[in-house]
């Protein structure tokens, strides 16, 4: 069989060691070099002919920084004669540019597809896109994980009794009420109005929290501009205090600020699918490694990768016999 090679960029070179602990094979050396006009250059320091190559990048911030290393990886490894070349992207940033929802505006989310395909990449290991129509802008395989039940087993030694999930928005609360349904809980979630990046009003919020303790739940974090919304009108309407889970802990801007000094919050907790923020000591970070380690072993054996999360997500689990109708 063939070998596997991982690499990984510089954009969380920590999650990449602890994937290739979890395999058991070492985090092959990459060398990468900035000219004086600016430009990048990538050398990868390990044979990839006939491997299966594995190269790990979450495009976080410097995001656009990290996406060009990420392409020059895959065309590096595409040169060197690789088998087989995956993109490992734990967060996939350009996953909310993705519909035409002003004139003249851009699709990132499908262009940087175009462009990883463009690249050579053969298949693509991700969790939790923003939005599920994200994995249609790719022209090979996409391997879709989430990080639900790793945050589900996080609480399963909480006391849980009169406590709610909550979604900051109805985008996301079918993610919240299968969240939920693992944990026996009810869902409740708001109702959302983006007015600017780092600006929401949240006008409504559907479900009785009325008296109970909540955890919310959202794919990613960046500024926290829609949690502290939520919060607030959790309060008014009598929700006691909340715990705060997500999947991507950008924590960008003013985020870490308002986390910790709102009174409401009782522990904020997130996946180590990007790097720690820094001066967030509070925050609990539990590691998807071992997920996106036992992927890619069921990628490299042909075994499936939607068996992970058989009883967790029907979305990402096998397919039904027969489709409903």
């Amino acid at each position: 069989m063939r070998e596997i090679v991982v690499f990984s960029g510089s954009a969380h070179t920590g999650l990449a060691e602890r994937i290739c602990a979890d395999l058991g094979v070492p985090l092959a050396p990459v060398e990468i070099h900035r000219f004086s006009n600016d430009c990048l250059q990538v050398q990868l320091q390990e044979n990839c002919r006939q491997r299966d190559v594995y190269i790990v990048q979450p495009l976080v911030p410097p995001t656009q920084e990290h996406l060009m290393e990420l392409l020059l990886m895959i065309d590096a490894a595409r040169g060197a004669s690789a088998e087989q070349i995956t993109a490992v992207m734990p967060h996939y940033a350009y996953a909310r540019s993705d519909k035409k929802d002003a004139s003249r505006i851009s699709i990132g989310g499908r262009l940087v597809a175009d462009l990883l395909v463009t690249a050579g990449v053969d298949r693509v290991l991700t969790m939790a896109l923003h939005a599920p129509q994200v994995h249609g802008f790719f022209s090979v395989p996409v391997d879709h994980l989430t990080a639900i039940g790793v945050l589900a087993d996080h609480f399963r030694n909480h006391d849980l009794s009169n406590t709610v999930v909550v979604s900051p928005d109805l985008g996301n609360a079918k993610t919240a009420t299968l969240f939920a349904r693992l944990l026996g809980l009810p869902v409740a979630a708001g109702s959302k109005q983006r007015l600017a990046d780092d600006r929401v009003v949240i006008d409504a919020i559907v479900g009785d929290v009325a008296g109970k303790r909540a955890i919310i739940l959202d794919d990613e974090i960046a500024t926290g501009g829609s949690i502290i919304e939520l919060l607030d009108r959790l309060k008014d309407l009598g929700c006691t205090q909340a715990a705060v889970a997500c999947t991507h802990g950008l924590f960008a801007g003013p985020a870490v600020d308002r986390l910790r000094s709102h009174p409401s919050i009782t522990e904020v907790i997130s996946t180590d699918t990007v790097p720690r923020p820094d001066g967030f000591p509070e925050l609990q970070v539990t590691s998807i490694a071992g997920l996106f380690a036992e992927a890619i072993k069921r990628i490299h054996d042909g075994e499936s990768v939607s068996s992970l999360f058989d009883g967790v997500d029907p979305t990402h689990a096998p397919p039904q016999p027969k489709l409903p109708f």
